[in-house]
């Protein structure tokens, strides 16, 4: 919407549920958007959409949100992108956000660009910083460009709400305060609405791990240099010794060696944890591009010019074949002697 259609005010977070549950993007979330709403001097709404989740929604004010806007009905049990973003669309249209930000988890990807499109604005992707502009007031919004390699810096000058997605585990949620106090309002919608172009079969668990990558602190991530698909398992201890989840190349996934759910890169998930150990894994700007907001980066590859060792931390060349078995029979060792120092 052009900004001479009303005045637009407030800053909003796209909140997520799981089964009736409230994720933790969600208050990671509202650690973003408070900093952006006390800067401009404005209120934090979050909404979130689901089924029996209005008793939870005091939750969000406890993390920080002034309002929650909440839209609960049985036809929100599964998610239908085409439902969520008409739902979303009249709540926008209706309360005028000057800021809207979502995670950039598999959910906010799919809507998000469906919302915008529907608003006629814009959408900032996978921004790794969020600030608000001194001088005119306008959202700020940094993410990675050309593979990670540049930094680019974008606003959104004459449509509203300003909207961007933001890397999960990017910051920290706000400490958890039930003594705060905020708004709660409940939307009601013509059965209608919830009508989906979609059929839902069924949902089928990623039963190949127990965390999905998106939310991991640690991921071992295994590729081509691998070799063979039975020396993946050599990954799979690696990140069940870190207590870590397991990721993979593109090439890794082409080759059936583990599922698409365990794909880094453009094209994959993207991810941000506190170590990342990329093994076999050249470094494509595809890849680079999922994984260059990690914290800590340990590379091991037998070629000392791949491209991989341009972004980690800590490099080793040598093959992943001959390294990984010393790094997970060191780490049985530290877990055997500190088990007996316990005892």
């Amino acid at each position: 919407m052009k900004t001479s259609e009303g005045k637009f005010q407030g800053v909003w977070t796209l909140g997520e549920q799981r089964d009736g549950e409230i994720s933790s993007v969600s208050y990671e979330l509202l650690a973003w958007g408070r900093e952006l709403a006390d800067k401009r001097g404005t209120t934090l709404a979050s909404v979130i959409l689901g089924h029996n989740i209005k008793e939870k929604a005091e939750s969000l004010v406890h993390h920080g949100a002034d309002i929650v806007y909440v839209v609960d009905h049985p036809g929100l049990e599964h998610f239908a992108p085409d439902v969520h973003a008409a739902i979303l669309e009249k709540l926008v249209r209706e309360f005028m956000p000057e800021i809207f930000i979502a995670s950039a988890t598999t959910y906010g990807r799919t809507v998000m660009p469906v919302l915008a499109a529907k608003v006629e604005t814009g959408l900032t992707a996978d921004c790794t910083e969020l600030d608000i502009d001194q001088e005119t007031g306008l959202l700020i919004q940094t993410r990675p460009a050309i593979g990670g390699n540049v930094m680019a810096t974008i606003k959104t000058p004459d449509h509203r709400p300003q909207m961007s997605t933001v890397r999960p585990r990017s910051k920290k949620p706000l400490a958890k305060d039930e003594s705060r106090k905020g708004k709660i309002i409940v939307k009601e919608y013509p059965d209608e609405l919830y009508v989906s172009k979609v059929k839902f079969i069924e949902f089928i668990k990623d039963e190949t791990t127990a965390l999905p990558i998106q939310e991991a602190e640690i991921i071992v991530s295994g590729g081509k240099g691998l070799k063979d698909v039975k020396n993946f398992t050599l990954v799979h201890e690696l990140a069940d010794l870190l207590n870590g989840s397991v990721g993979a190349s593109r090439q890794a996934v082409d080759m059936g060696w583990i599922p698409y759910s365990h794909q880094v890169g453009l094209s994959g998930k993207t991810v941000s944890p506190r170590l990342y150990i990329s093994a076999g894994i050249s470094g494509a700007v595809q890849h680079i591009a999922g994984m260059s907001s990690a914290d800590v980066v340990v590379a091991i590859n037998n070629d000392p010019d791949a491209a991989i060792f341009k972004v980690c931390d800590f490099g080793i060349v040598g093959d992943a074949l001959e390294i990984l078995p010393v790094l997970i029979e060191r780490l049985r060792e530290r877990k055997t002697i500190n088990v007996k120092g316990e005892s």
